[in-house]
């Protein structure tokens, strides 16, 4: 991806379901907040990518802050590619590629951001990506791979049947 549509990508809005669309810094104040909240508990901020198929494949990328046994919130950044770059994702190999880079650029602004902002005085982590592989179906051929790709921006992934954020959250809005 290059740095340019990367940071369109991200200086995009984000949606969430209870306060509709927000700036990535409104984001962090969110997520912040919500730790806030109960300062006490774990927290886990995992981002996880969907798509779908077809002339304008759309990539919903989630980005959940969990709070350990009490749910949680997401925030959702839809991206869709301008018209010549569609004709690289007719190709469901290319298009799970694309989902977990998205996933892991969307992770290392994101992750940046939040140390900043929240420091370590909270009970927090932030280290998975949930990728929309697993070892049924076509994409256990590209389990290695992906999940090399994750590590080596410093992140921990999880497949199926454990990458929920990826298969439940963002599919929802693929």
């Amino acid at each position: 991806m290059s740095n340019e549509f990367s940071n369109e990508f991200l200086n995009d809005k984000f949606f969430s379901p209870t306060k509709g669309n927000l700036s990535s810094d409104r984001v962090i104040e969110e997520i912040f907040d919500y730790i806030k909240e109960k300062p006490d508990m774990f927290y886990e901020i995992i981002v996880g990518c969907d798509s779908s198929s077809g002339l304008e494949p759309n990539f919903p990328v989630a980005v959940a802050v969990l709070r350990k046994g009490e749910g949680g919130r997401y925030f959702l950044k839809k991206t869709k590619y301008p018209a010549d770059f569609n004709k690289r994702f007719v190709n469901w190999r290319n298009r799970i590629l694309q989902e977990v880079l998205l996933s892991c650029d969307l992770a290392l602004f994101l992750r940046e951001k939040i140390e900043k902002k929240i420091g370590s005085g909270f009970n927090y982590q932030f280290e998975y990506i949930h990728a929309d592989i697993g070892e049924n179906g076509a994409t256990k051929d590209m389990i290695k791979e992906l999940t090399g790709l994750i590590r080596g921006n410093g992140f921990e992934p999880a497949i199926k049947p454990y990458s929920c954020i990826a298969s439940s959250v963002a599919h929802k809005y693929s």
